[in-house]
């Protein structure tokens, strides 16, 4: 693919600062748009079920926010005030909550989905129709609800409903519109999804031409890599549309490869209020590994998936962002009334302060009282964060 002639050529902080304004880290927050505004401003929130101070989409909102109640959040996401719903759960970047307008732009997924030759579970004769007929006569259910998720403990062991169901939901006939106790709720799509957006009239094209931009606008300013890994895309399918998705060409200093940027996050430069806070491993912010070092020099790789000996930072080591930059990691967990920081790393002693807020306002927001540091890094900062937390701590209680 040839490039075009760039439109700008942007330092490496102009364009970390451009990446930051867009993910909703940088200025400040809408917060009469509140969780839902973030999740449009975001394009995709990513699930997960790892929980350690909350669930990750839980901790999306609360990195932008600040400490908006959980209870707020998670019924921000799923309870519409109307009968309609304003998101959906499909495969984006990885299991995520997508605005709902965006329906229509996935039909390209659906589509493979539907003409994929092979799939990992059998299918029983019959199955699928018993469970879009049951979905029909009963209203939104769960797996176990249709008969079951699993036939033995495995994880992988799916019953022929939660096959059927599973495969519904990928090719579209069915939605998830709502996680209850963490279980997917499946509905009609023709009932749940609004009839002016209940379609796959858009071609392959138009739909990633769409992602396209959405994603350049969600990231400020990214490599071709870095554009189809939002939605994960393949490069060949960024080529084909990105000339005609809105984004412009951009140089980026110590950017090897072409980048292209969102035009509006060009025209006013990015200031404002950095946030400090704990960063979820799923955050957008940091999903793509090779993007994260170039931009922030920061290494980031989840562990939760490490054999124990072979952790370096920990089970769900929560980047700390401070001033635009991620300044290091903390390792959570709880205890009773307590957060408790199992292994902290930081980048030096100027950055003490910084972790120490993110610590005492994330236990604020968890609803626990104190904090324990046990394990730092440098054994040497062990204290002085012990004390700027005591200190934070009291200072958050007048």
């Amino acid at each position: 693919m040839t490039t075009p002639r760039p439109a700008a050529e942007l330092s490496a902080d102009e364009a970390r600062r451009i990446a930051l304004r867009a993910q909703g880290l940088l200025g400040t927050p809408d917060r009469r748009a509140g969780v839902r505004g973030v999740l449009r401003h975001l394009g995709a929130v990513q699930l997960d079920t790892i929980s350690v101070l909350a669930r990750s989409h839980e901790l999306i909102a609360y990195a932008r926010l600040g400490a908006v109640g959980r209870a707020k959040v998670e019924e921000a996401y799923w309870k519409a005030p109307s009968a309609a719903p304003h998101a959906f759960e499909y495969w984006s970047h990885a299991a995520c909550i997508l605005p709902v307008e965006e329906w229509p732009h996935f039909a390209f997924r659906r589509r493979a989905y539907r003409s994929r030759p092979h799939w990992n579970h059998d299918l029983p004769d019959g199955t699928y129709d018993q469970v879009i007929k049951q979905l029909r006569a009963e209203g939104p259910l769960t797996a176990t609800e249709l008969g079951g998720a699993k036939r033995t403990s495995e994880w992988w062991d799916w019953s022929g409903a939660k096959v059927a169901v599973e495969r519904a939901l990928m090719y579209g006939e069915v939605v998830c519109v709502e996680r209850r106790g963490w279980k997917r709720v499946y509905h009609l799509a023709e009932r749940a999804i609004p009839d002016a957006l209940l379609h796959d009239e858009l071609d392959d094209t138009e739909c990633l031409r769409r992602l396209v931009r959405l994603a350049g606008q969600s990231l400020g300013v990214g490599t071709r890599a870095d554009i189809a890994d939002y939605h994960r895309l393949k490069g060949e399918q960024v080529d084909a549309v990105i000339a005609d998705s809105g984004l412009v060409p951009v140089t980026v200093e110590g950017w090897s490869k072409p980048a292209w940027a969102d035009p509006a996050a060009l025209d006013t430069p990015p200031r404002g209020r950095h946030r400090t806070t704990l960063l979820s491993p799923f955050d957008s912010l940091i999903w793509e590994r090779a993007r994260t070092e170039r931009i922030f020099g920061f290494t980031h790789r989840l562990e939760a998936y490490v054999p124990k000996p072979k952790r370096v930072y920990g089970y769900f080591a929560m980047p700390v962002l401070a001033g635009g930059r991620l300044v290091g990691r903390v390792d959570p967990a709880r205890d009773g009334a307590t957060l408790v920081a199992k292994q902290v790393t930081l980048d030096g002693p100027k950055v003490v302060p910084a972790v120490a807020e993110a610590l005492v306002e994330a236990a604020s927001w968890v609803n626990c009282t104190s904090v324990r540091v046990e394990r730092v890094d440098a054994p040497e900062l062990h204290e002085p964060l012990t004390k700027e937390v005591t200190r934070a701590l009291v200072a958050a209680m007048r």
